[in-house]
């Protein structure tokens, strides 16, 4: 029989650093300061601003903190760090500067029917809408109670920001990011929840599909993160958005998605009718998650712009195959369905992915499809037009 066990949360500004400082990381250069560019095609997600290429997963490493710098100072805002105590009624404690001022939520775990505890569990943000996953734990995440999406005068308003601050530079997708990772830290000093913190996923729809490749890109501890029908904002690159859209294509561009909601950070208003000019793309944003496990869903809607999400995510997965990790990145398109329903179709991908890093199975996961062109809205996406750059083979390093 299911049921639901709600796990309290309670939050406050933070002060101290999490101990997470890999020992790479310090020989890496200090964050870049945010720059321009004048490039109309996806950006070579190996070049460190300085020169040079990553030519392993040590040099990765410091690239890879340059583009989350980079997309945290243009785009998302900054994502805040947390310092958390917790027991069976999770209490967690952050200490301000300024104000003791604290939060708290509830986000519901349903426990599987099958399996046994500890279990493998997936955040869902705002619900789910995949099948029943067996063996596996959903944990109901209230997103929206972190930071509102109702339209462009959200902005400023939800739990996370009675914490930082109207003026808090984060967009809501970043302000979830930080829910996610608070949730995620109660759940390592929380034993009682029953959940397995090496086989955490997360997924979400539409929208929330939007916030879970954004909290997948920002927390390590997420294993695999399964965003659904997110569009432009999501798995799609905003350069190719505009391109489908100067063709005449009904699609969701960055210019639309600032006056439509408050999901990026104000920053990015910038940019909306200069995305040529941004230092990266969601191919690099997506990047961020190599070589841990990424499974794009999309549907073959015009809006959410689907020969923009197979361009763009062609791209991110060349940083898993420079890894030696291509089996770990998969991407399915299928059309005829209803948005953000679950054609039975793509059934067998998804428990491939889940099997493989959920339920730790040995599961053949390579040879995701990609096709090298696809017309939508009048658009045809060629990789040889949008990607110049070439992937490395990355060298094995102690």
């Amino acid at each position: 029989m299911k049921f639901f066990a709600p796990l309290l949360l309670i939050a406050v500004p933070v002060l101290a650093k999490t101990e997470q400082v890999a020992e790479d990381l310090s020989r890496c250069s200090n964050d870049v300061a945010p720059y321009t560019v004048n490039e109309p095609l996806l950006p070579d997600p190996f070049l460190f601003t300085k020169g040079g290429r990553a030519r392993n997963e040590r040099e990765w490493r410091c690239r890879r903190r340059e583009i989350s710098s980079l997309v945290t100072q243009l785009e998302l805002g900054v994502k805040p760090e947390g310092n958390y105590n917790a027991t069976l009624a999770v209490h967690v404690f952050d200490f301000g500067e300024k104000h003791d001022q604290s939060i708290s939520f509830n986000a519901k775990i349903r426990y599987p029917t099958t399996g046994k505890a500890p279990y493998p569990a997936i955040i869902a943000l705002g619900g789910t809408s995949l099948p029943e996953l067996p063996g596996v734990a959903t944990i109901l995440f209230p997103n929206d109670e972190i930071a509102q999406q109702y339209g462009a005068k959200s902005r400023g308003i939800g739990k996370f920001y009675d914490l930082y601050g109207k003026d808090a530079t984060a967009g809501a997708m970043m302000a979830w990011a930080w829910g996610v990772s608070r949730l995620i830290d109660a759940l390592e000093d929380t034993p009682a929840a029953k959940i397995d913190l090496d086989r955490i996923g997360l997924t979400g729809c539409s929208r929330n599909g939007k916030g879970a490749f954004v909290a997948g890109a920002f927390d390590d501890r997420i294993v695999l993160t399964i965003p659904q029908e997110a569009g432009t904002g999501g798995g799609g690159c905003w350069r190719i958005a505009d391109a489908i859209y100067s063709t005449g294509g009904n699609v969701q561009t960055a210019s639309e998605l600032v006056q439509e909601n408050v999901w990026v950070g104000k920053v990015f208003e910038n940019f909306t009718s200069a995305v040529t000019t941004l230092p990266f793309d969601h191919h690099s944003l997506a990047a961020l998650m190599a070589p841990r496990g990424l499974f794009v869903i999309e549907n073959d809607i015009d809006w959410l712009a689907p020969a923009s999400t197979l361009g763009c995510m062609k791209a991110a997965s060349k940083v898993w195959d420079a890894m030696w990790e291509s089996d770990s990145f998969g991407y399915s398109m299928m059309g005829l369905h209803n948005h953000c329903s679950f054609p039975d179709s793509q059934k067998a991908d998804l428990t491939a992915f889940v099997d493989k890093f959920l339920h730790r199975k040995r599961v053949d996961t390579s040879g995701m499809f990609f096709s090298s062109a696809n017309s939508t809205a009048g658009f045809t996406f060629k990789e040889e037009d949008w990607i110049k750059w070439s992937v490395p083979e990355f060298r094995l390093v102690d």
